[in-house]
């Protein structure tokens, strides 16, 4: 699927885009050092680092989940935005660890902030899948659909790692990042996006879950156990590292001709934060300075879908995007899936009014207090409801005795 966000006009000659106005992370205060995990496998600090890069991740804690997470990550978006939860439209959230089948975690979210306007709804892209999302409800606001949305990448990795398996458990983490989209007529914003897939690759990397059979066959899409664990992550390290560095430079190449942009205009390049080798090759296939890239990862580790917003929201706190910059996100995961951005950055940064400051924290109280109250009156109803029956069947005994007696 292959898109071009340049001049898309719901009525008239009027254009609408797509601009991230605000941007926020949430991680763990949790720390699993390289030699923290040195105590659990056969690996050392070493290894890892030469390997992957990765010094450290975060954990999350018994009370954290992929809601919490990506919550507090949009609330903070909302914060850099400073917009009210009631004018959102749309919450989306790229996750492959969401906390249930159903209802989604962009539900759960939507419910912690109040945006009571908002539809909501989870999108599983794999580590491709924050670009993926943005593309969505980029979408949306340039056909005029909706005019603001919040678009999270949210992932507890830990809860589906195998921490006997050192070729995955040494390379993921937990947390979440966000941004707010807003629909504005200034040139800019999202520009061209590039999403692929290649479903033959789905064995590559995977969780074997609800619907996974023990069976090896030729039918497509029987889901297939293969010898894997029941929720836990497989990964061919190989061919997962082939793959990357092939789809990384052509993706990007496609997205940036489709902006009518080269890559000497490119400010920065924020690609999924995987593995160092992963990114070097891709500065030598894109022939540029490894410096274009940004990279975290040595603090976070792999954060699958949240692992880019992430990194763009340090990127931004670090100086390294100025107005009119071109950015390039690029993505790439289980599925196989892949996709490339290019954005214009030209986001207003607003000091965050006190009284909308005070407004929103006001809004997140309500939105607990209504959670827990709807709660408390399911609680009540079915309480009542099984009363109600038990004490009818008593009285009817009790007419029936009364009869009988002289």
């Amino acid at each position: 699927m292959v898109t071009n966000n340049r001049g898309v006009s719901p009525a008239g000659p009027a254009r609408i885009y797509a601009h991230i106005v605000g941007w926020g992370m949430a991680v763990p205060d949790q720390i699993m050092t390289n030699d923290d995990l040195a105590l659990l496998v056969d690996t050392t600090d070493e290894w890892i680092t030469q390997r992957t890069g990765i010094k450290q991740r975060r954990i999350a804690g018994e009370t954290e989940t992929t809601a919490t997470l990506g919550l507090k990550a949009a609330r903070r978006a909302l914060d850099v935005a400073d917009i009210m939860p009631e004018t959102i439209d749309m919450v989306v959230v790229a996750t492959s660890t969401p906390d249930h089948i159903f209802p989604s975690t962009a539900s759960l979210i939507q419910a912690g902030l109040a945006a009571n306007r908002a539809g909501a709804f989870d999108l599983s892209a794999a580590c491709s899948g924050w670009v993926y999302a943005v593309q969505m409800a980029a979408q949306a606001i340039q056909s005029g659909a909706i005019k603001t949305a919040v678009v999270i990448g949210a992932e507890t990795m830990s809860r589906v790692l195998d921490w006997q398996d050192r070729g995955t458990c040494i390379l993921f983490g937990d947390g979440a990042g966000a941004v707010v989209l807003q629909g504005s007529p200034n040139p800019g914003g999202v520009l061209s996006a590039v999403l692929r897939s290649d479903g033959t690759g789905g064995d590559v990397l995977g969780i074997p879950s609800v619907g996974t059979i023990d069976y090896v066959g030729d039918d497509v899409g029987l889901p297939e156990l293969n010898g894997h664990k029941f929720s836990k992550m497989h990964m061919n390290g190989g061919e997962t590292f082939k793959f990357a560095t092939r789809v990384i430079g052509e993706s990007v190449t496609q997205a940036l001709e489709m902006a009518n942009l080269t890559i000497r205009d490119v400010k920065l390049i924020i690609p999924h934060q995987a593995n160092l080798r992963i990114i070097n090759a891709a500065a030598r296939s894109l022939k540029v300075d490894e410096g274009l890239f940004m990279c975290n990862l040595d603090k976070y580790g792999n954060t699958s879908a949240a692992s880019i917003p992430i990194a763009l929201v340090e990127a931004v706190e670090q100086g390294r995007l100025k107005q009119g910059d071109p950015v390039v996100f690029v993505g790439f995961g289980g599925g196989l899936t892949w996709a490339s951005m290019v954005v214009r950055w030209g986001a207003p940064m607003p000091e965050a009014g006190a009284f909308k400051k005070q407004r929103r924290a006001l809004t997140y109280s309500w939105a607990r207090f209504r959670s827990r109250f709807a709660r408390w009156t399911r609680q009540f109803n079915q309480t009542v409801n099984r009363v109600r029956p038990e004490q009818g069947r008593i009285e009817r005994l009790r007419h029936r005795i009364d009869r009988k007696l002289p």
